[in-house]
């Protein structure tokens, strides 16, 4: 399956090798370096999500400290399929929060059996249905505590829009993989090694994609990589492709404000409109 770039050999090229619910295995050839890696960084911390942010405590008697839950509650991962219908909270004109820029949550559990009393994620009450803790059928989310008879949690928190640049529990990515010239053939990388690299520095699957260059053969100090090999695993709270999606449109709005911003240091007062840039592919 091939994305942008189909018949343009010029032009940045996608073939998606595997895809499913929470990750996405695709191949970006036809490009540099530097805008593979601008990708991969922009998908890890420019892709905004729903977080928890605010947490006020009417009751805590668990044995956990306000300040350890607060950090538990922060990182639990929640669906962001409709975050641009949200603003972020610089943007907004409220005082504090609102149903514009943010989402409220409460939970309220109490301990009253003998023995001990998990409490799960799932357990949050949102009052917007589009923004939830993540879950499936098969479990009932991430556990936040456990109680024992007579200890009682009860909370109030404010979930906001945000980008993982500003802290990690706004990143969709629980990891990125990226290699490029799994050969080595570029010689970038010095491996160490005792007996044999073949031995000791098995090569990954994206090897399969390659040929291995001739020992031999004169070294091309100029050449350059053009096929980058990406394994992108989320954590639930957007769709794979939703990611890297919405890493390509953060990078063309990037550029876009560059163009722009040369155009007007060349030609002060000119003005240039957004909509006579040309776009990014």
């Amino acid at each position: 399956m091939n994305g942008a770039g189909v018949g343009d050999s010029n032009q940045p090229q996608i073939r998606i090798r595997s895809l499913d619910k929470n990750s996405v295995d695709f191949v970006l050839s036809n490009t540099q370096l530097s805008v593979a890696n601008s990708l991969r960084r922009t998908m890890i911390a420019e892709v905004p999500t729903m977080a928890i942010d605010l947490v006020q405590f009417m009751e805590n008697t668990s044995v956990l400290a306000d300040e350890f839950l607060a950090h538990r509650l922060g990182l639990v991962p929640l669906v962001s399929h409709n975050v641009d219908q949200f603003k972020y909270t610089r943007d907004c004109t409220c005082a504090e929060y609102c149903k514009d820029c943010s989402v409220e949550f409460t939970l309220h559990v109490k301990c009253t059996e003998p023995g001990t009393r998990a409490v799960y994620s799932s357990e949050l009450i949102s009052s917007n249905k589009d923004v939830v803790p993540v879950s499936d059928d098969e479990s009932r989310g991430i556990i936040l505590l456990k109680l024992r008879k007579g200890q009682e949690i009860n909370l109030h928190c404010v979930a906001k829009k945000g980008v993982a640049k500003e802290h990690a529990k706004w990143s969709p990515c629980a990891a990125v993989g990226f290699e490029y010239d799994p050969h080595n053939n570029l010689r970038h990388l010095a491996y160490w090694y005792e007996k044999s690299i073949k031995e000791e520095w098995p090569l990954s699957k994206n090897a399969e994609e390659e040929k291995e260059a001739d020992p031999d053969a004169p070294f091309d100090f100029k050449a350059e990589p053009t096929t980058f090999y990406f394994n992108v695993e989320t954590v639930g709270s957007l769709d794979p492709q939703q990611v890297v999606l919405t890493a390509t449109r953060v990078l063309q709005e990037k550029l876009v404000a560059l163009q722009l911003a040369l155009e007007e240091d060349q030609n002060p007062g000119a003005g240039t409109n957004m909509d006579d840039a040309e776009p990014w592919v």
